[in-house]
């Protein structure tokens, strides 16, 4: 029986030594990569390569490798996180590639998120939109209410849940042809705006998150839809029809 045929493929990346150069694609060959194997361990497999080779490896963002931390953020072959629908890059596997194909492989475009290097940009705009206000401040004094003793409509809070499910990969930035990060933010403050706890600060919380993101250089929604269906976790558009409503009680309220 015959040893099952790897793929041979040609990557063009894109290299970038820093944000203030300009960057430019370079072409590689592989060969031989399983089919069993992610995406991300034939980038390993590349660097190893090009280390062996004595040439500088390629800069890519991963941690976990398990779908859950978003930092493997790739656009492959022009869309973010590659072919597949409902993953991100780090659960992409190579069988869903054909043998002898050409795959474009680049990082996020956003002029929020600035290459740091190759394909790794800073997302660290979206860190400080949180800052902002994704977050609720807690009574600890002692008086505090049981958290189970606070009755929320299961609706509610599978709706809740739905949006906290949002990694902040920026998969939903990267898609959108205005480089809007309304998809992420309408998650963020929908998980806490459903929710009797973030109730306190909910005209607050909105019309700082919304500012910061303003301020961070995103773009604004054209309720064009690539956000969600890109994003590897189905964040919902209904997020940002809440957040929207949100923002304008919080203006009327606010005089």
């Amino acid at each position: 029986m015959s040893a099952k045929k790897g793929l041979h493929l040609t990557l063009k990346i894109w290299r970038q030594k820093n944000s203030k150069t300009k960057g430019q694609f370079e072409t590689y060959k592989i060969s031989d990569v399983s089919t069993d194997s992610s995406f991300l361990e034939m980038l390993d497999i590349l660097n190893e390569n090009l280390i062996n080779e004595g040439k500088e490896p390629i800069a890519f963002d991963h941690d976990c490798r398990e779908g859950i931390c978003g930092m493997c953020s790739l656009y492959i072959n022009g869309r973010a996180h590659g072919p597949d629908t409902g993953i991100t890059t780090c659960q992409l596997h190579m069988r869903m590639f054909k043998d002898g194909e050409t795959i474009v492989i680049e990082p996020w475009r956003s002029a929020a998120f600035p290459v740091i290097k190759d394909l790794m940009v800073d997302r660290s705009a979206f860190d400080r939109v949180m800052a902002a206000g994704g977050f609720i401040s807690v009574n600890t004094s002692g008086n505090t209410l049981d958290a189970n003793a606070i009755p929320v409509p299961k609706e509610d809070a599978d709706k809740a849940m739905d949006a906290a499910a949002c990694i902040g990969c920026g998969a939903c930035v990267a898609t959108c042809k205005n480089g809007s990060a309304m998809l992420f933010v309408g998650a963020k403050v929908s998980q806490f705006a459903l929710l009797p706890q973030g109730r306190v600060e909910a005209k607050r919380r909105v019309l700082n998150m919304v500012k910061a993101m303003d301020e961070e250089g995103f773009g604004n929604c054209s309720n064009t839809g690539a956000c969600e269906v890109e994003c590897p976790k189905g964040i919902s558009l209904e997020n940002i029809a809440r957040m929207n409503r949100e923002y304008m009680a919080a203006m009327v309220d606010q005089g």
